[in-house]
């Protein structure tokens, strides 16, 4: 019987193609996959579609590893989907830029992000560059002096109501959605890599972007007072 801590359930969704995964993060490789194209001229995803694809696929998973699925991610592609670049300066009293003063300075960006954009879900967060007297760095580095530092950083978004209407189909299923990701953003990330979709999806939550912001459920575990928001850089 396969341990459910070696396997990952992904779900794309997108106004004219579903996708379903069970993924093996050991072997990396799908254990399960099912795909459904049709025609949609709306823009607008069918949520009696989508219910009629996991009525077809839910059980079908279930038995074959005789389990039942209780997580899913979401890989989505709709245009609803809301990309925010920002840029941030904060002043540098201790002179030495080190991982903790940057990890407050995101923080800070995203609680005011969260706020501005109460209706909305952030997906990813994602640093474009560093700039710290006058250069540019493309990741971060260590031991670095300065007394400004200026980022620009990229929040990928999705509507709450969005993933509410979702979730009210999964749910019939017995399941809940353990997390969203931007399908154009981890398809561009790997672009030249010929990788299938749920083993794109698995290594960015891995942190495989060092640049990405890894963002934890608070219940995640007992970490330190950042990291019950982010785990950088993982």
């Amino acid at each position: 019987m396969i341990d459910e801590k070696e396997i990952e359930t992904y779900l794309s969704i997108s106004p004219n193609n579903f996708g379903i995964y069970l993924f093996d993060k050991k072997k990396l490789t799908d254990l399960y996959k099912e795909e459904l194209n049709f025609e949609n001229n709306t823009n607008i995803i069918d949520l009696n579609i989508l219910n009629k694809f996991l009525e077809d696929n839910i059980f079908k998973i279930e038995k074959s590893i005789g389990k039942f699925i209780k997580n899913i991610f979401l890989i989505i592609d709709d245009n609803k989907m809301l990309n925010l670049n920002i840029g941030i300066k904060k002043k540098n009293y201790k002179k030495k830029i080190d991982k903790k003063f940057l990890e407050n300075s995101i923080a800070e960006a995203k609680d005011l992000v969260s706020e501005a954009y109460l209706e909305n879900k952030i997906m990813h967060i994602i640093i474009e560059t560093f700039l710290i007297k006058k250069k540019y760095y493309q990741t971060f580095e260590e031991n670095l002096y300065g007394d400004q530092l200026s980022l620009e950083i990229s929040f990928l978004m999705i509507p709450n109501s969005f993933i509410s209407k979702v979730e009210s189909v999964v749910e019939k299923y017995q399941i809940k959605i353990s997390g969203c990701l931007n399908k154009n953003y981890i398809t561009n990330f790997f672009n030249k890599n010929n990788l299938e979709l749920s083993e794109k999806a698995y290594k960015i939550q891995l942190g495989c972007n060092v640049n990405e912001v890894q963002i934890v459920p608070k219940n995640y575990e007992k970490k330190g007072f950042f990291e019950k928001f982010f785990q950088f850089f993982s």
